[in-house]
Order: structure tokens, then C-alpha cells, then sequence
């Protein structure tokens, strides 16, 4: 759904576009086209030609490249200036364009963690990537929601459930230590995702937590529409793909379940 403009934005979008001689959509000039027409076309400047999970797995094989080039540097202040001139990002919507809308080309389900940053991991600039983040990925009602919202207003095809290495809300799943009230809620779903316990060895050790991660992030993709007639609706007319992943944060890849 395109952002409503009131008559301040307008005259605002207007100003922005300054040279009314340039062409719009399908060759037409940018004058014959309507406020919330260039906004769009401005807003998706970024958005890929080809398929958008084929693009989120080039960009983040070009990270992953830097992120491990600077890991071998011992020294924080080289890597930080090494991912910085070497980052594949090689796009950016305006500010003033931001200012008025949205129009992201992927939406993400992932973790609540200090080390995955999405935006970094698939070279994406502002406005790209619509995020949905909490602890363990899982498929809760306001994250269910939100998603609903990008799909259903701002039209997202793609819904990547990205789990990742070390996750702790998976590992506290996986163990018997007390929980306050609202962890044992939160990682209710990711033990429903796994066998009963006591958890067998295929879940011991760091092979068991990666292979626990990612039993949790194929089950978080399948309840999506499990959870919400609209993205089971997209789903079926082919407007919407849901896709699991996990990340390694060693090396920076991601690699689709």
C-alpha cells in the first residue's frame, strides 16, 4: 500500500525531485507520474531485478568475504577500518525518500543478539530489509503480526526465519536451568520444535545446539503460516516465499535449510 501524502510532503517530494524531465516507469517522464508513483520508484531504487533470495545470498557471500578478511587482523581498530572500505554495500535510499514511506524488498524473522546484524550480513542500506527480531526467532503473535503488516501493506515476497550459531535462547531450551516466567514462555516453541526430553545425544555438544538452531528455524518458518490465514493466503497465490536459514557468525555465511 503506498504512504498516503498530505499537501506539506507533496510540496516537499516535489522540491526533492527538482528535474521534472526525468523518465519514470515504463519510459513515461517523471511530471506524468503521481506523487506516491516517484516516491515508490524513489523508495525502491535498491530493490534487485532478479530474485530476491538469490540476491540476499550474493550480497551476504560478498560479506562474508570482508568478515572473514578481517578476521585475521588482531587488531579491532584494522578489522573495524577493513569492513568499513571493503563493505559490498553499494546502496543507499534517501533520507528525505525514508522520511516519507517504505518499501522494503525482504522481510527478516531473527534472533535478538548483540552479533547479527542484518543489515551488515546482506550488504543492505536503509529501507531494504523489514526485521522482526527477538530472542530464539521464534514464531510469536506481535512478531506474526508485524510480518503481516509487511506483506499485506508494504507487499514484502520474502520471508527469510534466520537462526544462528551460539544461539542462546536455543541452548537455553536445550537445558534444565532456571527460567524466569517470561524466558520459560519465550522458549516454549523452541523445545516444541525438538523431541520430548531428556534430550537425546544428536542435541549435545555445539553439533547438537547448530543442529537444534536449525530444527527451530524450519519450525518457526512452518508456523508462520500455521499462525496467520493472510501469509498462508500469499503463500498459496504465490505472492510470498518463507524460507528458513542459519548463520554461521565465524565465517559470515548463510546457508538456506
Amino acid at each position: 500500500m503506498s504512504p498516503r501524502l498530505g499537501r506539506r510532503a507533496w510540496l516537499r517530494l516535489a522540491a526533492l525531485l527538482g528535474g521534472g524531465l526525468a523518465l519514470g516507469a515504463g519510459g513515461a517522464p517523471a511530471w506524468a507520474e503521481s506523487p506516491d508513483q516517484l516516491l515508490q520508484r524513489r523508495l525502491g531504487v535498491c530493490a534487485p531485478l532478479a530474485d530476491p533470495l538469490q540476491e540476499l545470498l550474493r550480497r551476504n557471500r560478498e560479506f562474508a568475504a570482508v568478515w572473514q578478511r578481517a578476521a585475521a587482523s588482531g587488531d579491532p581498530s584494522q578489522r573495524a577500518a577493513l569492513l568499513l572500505a571493503q563493505s559490498p554495500l553499494r546502496c543507499q535510499v534517501g533520507a528525505e525518500d525514508l522520511a516519507l514511506g517504505q518499501q522494503p524488498w525482504a522481510a527478516l524473522l531473527c534472533c535478538a543478539d548483540s552479533r547479527l546484524a542484518p543489515e551488515w550480513l546482506f550488504a543492505a542500506g536503509a529501507g531494504e530489509l523489514f526485521q522482526v527480531r527477538s530472542a530464539g526467532n521464534t514464531a510469536f503473535p506481535a512478531g506474526v503480526a508485524s510480518l503481516e503488516y509487511a506483506v499485506a501493506e508494504l507487499r514484502v515476497p520474502l520471508i527469510l526465519v534466520l537462526g544462528h550459531s551460539g544461539c542462546g535462547a536455543v541452548r537455553a531450551a536445550l537445558g534444565d536451568g532456571p527460567l524466569t516466567p517470561l524466558l520459560e514462555q519465550l522458549v516454549l516453541p523452541i523445545r516444541q520444535s525438538l523431541p520430548p526430553a531428556p534430550w537425546p545425544a544428536p542435541w549435545a555438544g555445539v553439533e547438537g545446539l547448530e543442529r537444534a538452531v536449525q530444527a527451530n528455524a524450519r519450525a518457526a518458518a512452518a508456523a508462520l503460516p500455521q499462525s496467520s490465514q493472510l501469509l498462508a493466503q500469499a503463500l498459496a497465490e504465490g505472492r510470498l516465499r518463507i524460507q528458513p536459514a542459519y548463520l554461521d557468525i565465524g565465517s559470515g555465511l548463510v546457508s538456506l535449510l
